[in-house]
């Protein structure tokens, strides 16, 4: 019996191969399966998936005029993929360039070792959490129209110099006398750094995705697009409705409460938080639209 058995494993089993499976590799496998899934999520919420798509059909008539031996549309392929190669990186510029600054501001060392949070690493004080929070819901109780720009890793300079310097002390009456109807200074966003509003009137980029919703207006608009090429938190505060929105990470959360905006201002009220970061202590977190 034990004979057969030996036998039947020799014959069926004999040149079965099972790799040998170091803690390398591992960790290899789980830095890839990371880049992976960060290109992919790259990919979805940027343009390169319809410019993926583009390709995807370049391809297949590349393959087909394989298969039926046009020489002629081989050769201008074969001759383009310089120029192709070239072509790809200038149409994904704006991409690739977020998704750079994107890596730029990743802290994997505190998210590893999370460290006791002190004035050290606070963008901005619980004070100036409060008067945002306040300001916001004032002005949207009387339909104030606003867009407040909080700044993070990534400096805002040259969006600071198309508007006016103020450099004062961030206050719910300074923020509620800037957006007064008919002042100097109410048209355009103010920018926040720290305890501090920069400057005020500033214009920000619009975003160009189709899918936004045909009843936001400008502000909203601008805020959707300030958050696609910044790490900003942007709260909108609606004139029509004076319902209060925030955009961060290119999402835009409409309608929200006090109780939300204060949550996420804190979320990114320490240096070392990261509202969409991989953190091995807290998991993935997701944006509410």
């Amino acid at each position: 019996m034990e004979t057969r058995i030996a036998s039947f494993i020799e014959k069926y089993f004999g040149d079965f191969y099972l790799p040998s499976i170091r803690f390398i590799d591992i960790i290899e496998i789980i830095i890839v399966a990371v880049i992976l899934y960060e290109i992919m999520l790259w990919v979805k919420n940027t343009k390169a998936w319809m410019l993926m798509k583009g390709m995807i059909v370049l391809g297949c008539f590349i393959l087909i005029a394989a298969i039926f031996k046009m020489h002629t549309i081989l050769f201008l392929a074969k001759e383009s993929i310089s120029v192709l190669a070239v072509a790809a990186v200038i149409v994904f510029q704006p991409e690739l360039r977020r998704a750079l600054e994107k890596l730029g501001e990743k802290n994997f060392i505190a998210n590893l070792v999370p460290f006791e949070r002190n004035r050290e690493n606070q963008r901005f004080s619980d004070e100036t959490l409060e008067n945002l929070v306040k300001a916001s819901f004032e002005m949207g109780s009387v339909c104030t129209g606003a867009l407040i720009v909080v700044e993070q890793a990534i400096h805002l300079t040259e969006y600071e110099m198309t508007g006016i310097e103020l450099d004062c002390k961030l206050s719910e009456q300074v923020l509620l006398n800037i957006f007064e109807h008919n002042t100097p200074l109410h048209d355009g966003a103010v920018i926040v750094r720290g305890d501090r509003i920069t400057s005020a009137t500033c214009y920000l980029p619009l975003s160009d995705n189709m899918q936004i919703s045909k009843e936001l207006g400008t502000r909203h608009r601008a805020a959707l697009g300030m958050s696609e090429v910044s790490d900003a938190l942007i709260i909108v505060v609606s004139e029509e409705t004076g319902q209060v929105s925030v955009a961060m990470g290119g999402q835009l959360a409409r309608g929200i409460s006090a109780e939300y905006l204060a949550t996420r201002l804190s979320q990114i009220q320490y240096r070392t938080s990261d509202v969409k970061k991989f953190s091995l202590w807290k998991g993935r977190e997701k944006h509410e639209v």
